[in-house]
C-alpha cells in the first residue's frame, strides 16, 4: 500500500487515478484476456481504497476481499468470509465500490457480495485465485474454520520459501526460519521477526508453516493474526469455552502469529498468550511472531511477555536494496505471466523503494496499464501508469523536507545541517540525513553534498556508508530510521 500525504484530500486522490482509466474496455479480448485484465481492474479498485481508507479500516474489511469479474465486465462478485461482514461491506462500502468500478470500466457494472464458496479452494477456480482467500480465512476463528471448508491451519500453500526472493534485507530472517522450518523446537524459540509493512514478515511465517507440514504432513500447525487471537480470548470468556480454546492453541506444534503489537492494553489476551506461550514452550512446540518494532520497543505490554519475546532470536527485516526490488518485480511479473524488461524494474525500482507491498501496488497499475491500452512494457509506459506516485513522491520527498524532518526527530536547528560544526549530537543527525536523502531522492551524491553547506561528495558518500552499515548492526538506529522514513512518506 502506498502512503500518501494526509493533507491532500481524497477526492483528489480519486481523482488522479480515475484520470488513468480508459474511457472503456476493448471488447476484442479473449476470455482468459478478459480474465486478467478483470482482476487487474479489481485490484485498481483495492489499490484506490487503500489510498482512501484509514489503514485498520482497509486491512479488516477491504484486503481480504476477492472478486469474481464476468467476461463482459457487466457483474462484478465480490466474496466476503461470513454473514457479518458480508452485511457490514454492503452497508459501508458497497456504494463506493460500485461507483468506483463503474468509473474505471466506463459503463454500467452490478455489484453482488457473496459468502465464499465452500469448494473454492478444493476446487481452484480460474476466476478465483486461492491465494487471495488467505485474507479472509484470516478473519475466521477456529470453531468457524472446519464449517467454512477452508483449511484450518491458515497456511497459503502459494507462499513458500522458494516463492520468496532473497537479498540482503531478508537473508539473516530467511535463514533462521528455514531453520525453524526444518528443526522445530529446538533453536531459536520464538523466532521474533520485525520489520515495516509490506517487508515480507507474513510471507516468511506462512513459508514456515508449509516447509513443516511438507516435511511432517500430521503436524498441528497454524497460522494467526494477534487481532483473531484477541476475538478468539473474547469469545471464549463470553462463551465460557475456555476448555476448548485451550485445547486449540495448547495442543500446536507450531504457531505463528502476525503483528503481536495488536496485544497492546489488552490484559486478558495477554494473559492467555503468556499461558499459552508457556504451555507450548514446555511441550517443545515452536512460536513465531512478527512485529512492527522489536520486543524491548513494544508498548502497553507485560513485562514477562516481553521478555519471553526477547528470550529466543530477534531477526529484522529491511526495507529491499535496489536489486532485491529489480528482482522482485521481474519474478512477480512471470508469476502474472508478463515479463518486465530490466531497464523498466530498474526504473520502478529506484522510483518505489519502501517495502514490497508498493512495488507490487506499481507493479499492478503498469500491467493494467499496458492491457488497457495494449502497449509494450517500457519505462515511459511506466511514468504513465505511475504518474500520481511519482508526482507526490516527487513532492514530498525533498532534501529539505529530510533535513527539517531529521532536525526536529533528534531536537537540532535546520542550519546545523549545513554548519561547519562537528560535535557528535549534530555530526550524528546530519550523517542520517544524508544517508535517507540518497536512499529516498534522485539527487545524486554531489547535489546532496550541495545541499548540506557544500560539503564534497565524499563526506556524503561516507555518511552512506556509515549509517547503513550501521542499520545491519544497531537495532535501536534501524527503529529509528524506520520511524524518519515512515514520517517522510507520510
Amino acid at each position: 500500500m502506498i502512503n500518501y500525504n494526509p493533507e491532500r484530500s481524497k477526492q483528489q486522490l480519486s481523482t488522479e487515478a480515475e484520470k488513468k482509466m480508459p474511457e472503456a474496455i476493448p471488447s476484442n479480448h479473449t476470455p482468459s484476456q478478459a480474465h486478467d485484465i478483470g482482476q487487474s481492474l479489481w485490484q485498481s479498485c483495492v489499490d484506490q481504497l487503500a489510498q482512501e481508507l484509514p489503514e485498520q479500516q482497509f486491512n479488516t474489511w477491504i484486503k481480504p476481499l476477492s472478486a469474481q469479474v464476468l467476461e463482459d465486465f457487466s457483474k462484478v462478485t465480490i466474496f466476503v468470509a461470513n454473514r457479518f461482514k458480508l452485511d457490514w461491506v454492503r452497508a459501508q462500502y458497497s456504494g463506493r465500490i460500485s461507483a468506483m468500478l463503474e468509473k474505471m470500466y466506463g459503463q454500467k457494472v452490478v455489484v453482488e457480495l457473496a459468502i465464499t464458496p465452500r469448494e473454492a479452494l478444493s476446487k481452484s477456480s480460474p476466476s478465483i485465485r486461492a491465494s487471495e482467500y488467505i485474507s479472509a480465512e484470516e478473519s475466521v476463528s477456529p470453531g468457524e474454520s472446519a464449517s467454512s471448508g477452508l483449511p484450518k491451519n491458515r497456511i497459503n500453500s502459494m507462499l513458500t520459501f522458494d516463492s520468496l526472493v532473497e537479498g540482503t534485507a531478508n537473508r539473516m530472517a530467511r535463514a533462521s526460519a528455514m531453520h525453524v522450518a526444518t528443526i522445530p523446537g529446538h533453536l531459536y524459540n520464538p523466532l521474533f521477526i520485525y520489520g515495516g509493512v509490506g517487508l515480507g514478515k507474513t510471507h516468511l511465517m506462512h513459508a514456515v508453516g508449509n516447509r513443516l507440514l511438507a516435511d511432517k504432513p500430521g503436524s498441528n500447525v497454524l497460522y494467526i493474526h494477534a487481532e483473531q487471537f484477541v476475538s478468539d480470548v473474547v469469545k471464549a470468556y463470553q462463551r465460557k469455552t475456555f476448555d476448548e480454546f485451550k485445547e486449540r492453541y495448547h495442543s500446536l506444534d507450531l504457531l505463528l502469529i502476525d503483528d503481536v503489537q495488536f496485544f497492546a492494553n489488552k490484559d486478558r489476551t495477554q494473559e492467555e498468550f503468556f499461558n499459552a506461550f508457556e504451555a507450548l514452550l514446555a511441550k517443545k512446540s515452536h512460536i513465531v511472531m512478527t512485529s512492527d518494532t522489536y520486543p524491548k520497543g513494544l508498548t502497553d505490554i507485560h513485562e514477562r511477555l516481553v521478555s519471553r519475546f526477547d528470550s529466543g532470536l530477534t531477526v529484522a527485516i529491511e526495507p529491499p536494496e535496489l536489486e532485491m526490488r529489480v528482482a522482485i518485480l521481474i519474478n512477480k511479473a512471470r508469476v502474472e505471466g508478463s515479463e518486465m524488461p530490466e531497464e523498466v524494474a530498474f526504473f520502478v525500482a529506484k522510483n518505489v523503494r519502501s517495502n514490497v507491498r508498493e512495488l507490487e501496488g506499481a507493479l499492478r497499475k503498469i500491467l493494467a496499464y499496458s492491457r488497457f491500452n495494449q502497449k509494450e512494457i517500457s519505462i515511459q509506459l511506466a511514468r504513465e501508469a505511475l504518474r500520481d506516485l511519482l508526482s507526490i513522491q516527487n513532492r514530498q520527498i525533498s532534501v529539505e523536507n529530510i533535513q527539517k524532518t531529521v532536525a526536529d526527530y533528534y531536537k537540532i536547528k535546520v542550519a546545523d545541517m549545513y554548519s561547519k560544526k562537528r560535535p557528535a549530537s549534530i555530526a550524528r543527525p546530519r550523517q542520517i540525513a544524508m544517508y535517507l536523502a540518497k536512499e529516498l531522492t534522485q539527487k545524486s551524491l554531489p547535489e546532496i553534498g550541495e545541499l548540506f553547506g557544500g560539503r564534497d561528495h565524499t563526506t556524503v558518500l561516507h555518511a552512506v556508508r556509515k549509517i547503513g552499515g550501521e542499520r545491519q548492526q544497531m537495532t535501536e538506529l534501524n527503529q529509528q530510521l524506520h520511524v524518519l522514513e515512515q514520517t517522510l512518506k507520510g
